[in-house]
C-alpha cells in the first residue's frame, strides 16, 4: 500500500490545502502507476511549528516541504513502468508545487523508501512472504 508522510510546517496548513495535498499527491502516484493505485494510497500530513524545524541553523525561515512514499520495492521495477523512481520523484514535487506554488519546487525534499518483501504487514500479516 502507497503510504505518503509529508512533513511541513503547520502554518502552511490552513484547513483548505489539505485536501488539495491529498488529492494532489494522490494524483502525482496515478500518473505514474494509474487509476489502480489511487484506492490503495494513504497520505498523511504532520504539521511542524516554524520554530521546531530548522534549514541551513536557521529556525522557521523556509517552507521546504519533505515528503516519503513508502511502497513495495517491487512496485519501483513492474514491467511497463519504467523508471519509476525518478518519475515519482519529479510527479511528487510537481504536486507539491500546484499546492503551494512554484517558490517550494526547489526546496521539496522527497524520498522513496521500497520496502523489500516480506517486511511490510496488514492486519498481522506479512505482505507478501519473501519469496524462495
Amino acid at each position: 500500500m502507497p503510504h505518503f508522510e509529508v512533513r511541513i510546517h503547520e502554518e502552511e496548513l490552513d484547513g483548505k490545502v489539505e485536501a488539495k495535498l491529498v488529492l494532489a499527491l494522490t494524483d502525482a502516484l496515478v500518473r505514474v502507476y494509474g487509476e489502480r493505485a489511487r484506492p490503495m494510497a494513504v497520505v498523511e500530513l504532520f504539521g511542524i511549528p516554524r520554530h521546531r524545524w530548522g534549514t541551513g541553523g536557521e529556525t522557521g525561515t523556509v517552507n521546504a516541504p519533505i515528503v516519503s512514499l513508502n511502497l513495495r520495492e517491487v512496485a519501483l521495477n513492474l514491467p511497463g513502468t519504467p523508471h519509476a523512481s525518478e518519475r515519482l520523484i519529479a510527479s511528487i514535487t510537481d504536486a507539491v508545487a500546484e499546492v503551494f506554488g512554484e517558490s517550494v519546487r526547489r526546496k521539496v525534499t522527497v524520498h522513496i523508501v521500497g520496502v523489500p518483501a516480506g517486511r511490510s504487514g496488514v492486519g498481522g500479516e506479512v505482505d507478501p512472504p519473501p519469496a524462495g
